[in-house]
């Protein structure tokens, strides 16, 4: 049932348990960083700064942007690991676990703004998405180069019936 030879159970349970990882840490430090940006910049009777609301914004979109893209990693995972124990299959996971092959970048100037352990975080959050992308792209490619499905039975019906004969 191995989709690609370098493709296995094993590696997607490694990066399943590094994406959940990953996806509980930037939950919770984008959260602090997001409470630590309200109590630096309240001003009395609640207001803030206009340049304050700016990078609150900012952090948000950010914190969103990071958050999702690790999502989309444990939902390409979790079509995988279905796919593996047999809940998924092959067509399906063609059809429907797809990774977004453009997925918006991370806004430079915001990131750089932000503090270091938050900036390595959004980083490997992208590294993970490019990793998952790779391992898309070579699925698909495999699946492309391995013909249809009707093809390959037919080729192993017509070896069947040949060694039958």
């Amino acid at each position: 049932m191995a989709i690609l030879p370098t493709l296995n159970p094993r590696i997607v349970e490694a990066l399943y348990v590094d994406a959940l990882a990953l996806a509980d840490a930037v939950r919770a430090r984008f959260e602090r960083l997001r409470q630590e940006t309200v109590a630096a910049g309240t001003h009395p009777h609640g207001r803030t700064a206009d340049g304050e609301d700016l990078l609150r914004v900012q952090i948000s979109c950010e914190a969103l942007r990071t958050t999702t893209r690790v999502m989309h990693c444990l939902a390409w995972l979790l079509n995988h690991r279905a796919h593996f124990a047999g809940e998924l299959s092959e067509l399906q996971l063609r059809r429907h676990g797809r990774l977004i092959a453009n997925f918006p970048a991370s806004d430079a100037d915001t990131v750089a703004g932000l503090p270091d352990d938050v900036q390595r975080l959004v980083a490997e959050s992208e590294r993970l998405y490019e990793r998952i992308q790779r391992l898309e792209n070579a699925w698909r490619t495999h699946t492309l180069n391995s013909g249809s499905a009707v093809r390959r039975l037919r080729e192993r019906l017509a070896s069947a019936v040949g060694s039958a004969a």
